[in-house]
């Protein structure tokens, strides 16, 4: 019978063992960052919350001051306060961080959200010329921004919803 007792105080002791060191590995695991912890999103990429900001703040910046944009200009609202905000909201989803826009106004629906305005090949030029400055600025590594850029290109040319009209398109040297 000492023998049973012996053997199951035994047991039971390197049973608590592998309980306490499994349950230590896994806390462990909770607490400690790998080396995973990189930057996984444009966002983080670019500098988090409020890099985007001013990312977004730049871009009006230029086009209230920069007469090359002008047209772009003359068919926002005189006060950008609001669309500065909103601005940064879908951009801080799209680059994929926090999804303010969409928790504060649904899908983004871009094209619909635009259809009063007329967006031809002279509108996207001079949109994506106010964010190739802004990106110029951004401290985030070149890599990066070249990323940032080559996704807004194509999303900024699907928002066309008119062909140019008689005005010719001045050219602002994009690539």
């Amino acid at each position: 019978m000492s023998d049973r007792i012996s053997n199951n105080g035994v047991f039971i002791h390197e049973y608590h063992q592998v309980i306490n060191t499994k349950l230590t590995n896994w806390l462990s695991r909770l607490t400690q960052k790998d080396h995973s912890d990189k930057p996984s999103t444009l966002y983080e990429m670019v500098g988090g919350e409020e890099a985007v900001r001013v990312l977004c703040n730049r871009f009006y910046d230029i086009m209230e001051s920069d007469p090359k944009v002008a047209a772009l200009r003359a068919i926002h609202v005189e006060d950008l306060a609001v669309t500065r905000q909103k601005f940064f909201e879908f951009m801080s989803g799209w680059l994929g961080g926090p999804a303010l826009f969409t928790e504060k106004y649904g899908h983004p629906r871009l094209r619909a959200r635009h259809l009063h305005v007329p967006v031809d090949d002279k509108m996207i030029e001079q949109w994506l010329y106010c964010m190739q400055q802004a990106l110029k600025q951004c401290p985030a590594d070149e890599a990066v921004k070249q990323a940032v850029w080559q996704n807004l290109v194509p999303l900024a040319r699907h928002m066309k919803n008119q062909e140019d009209g008689s005005s010719a398109n001045q050219s602002l040297g994009l690539r």
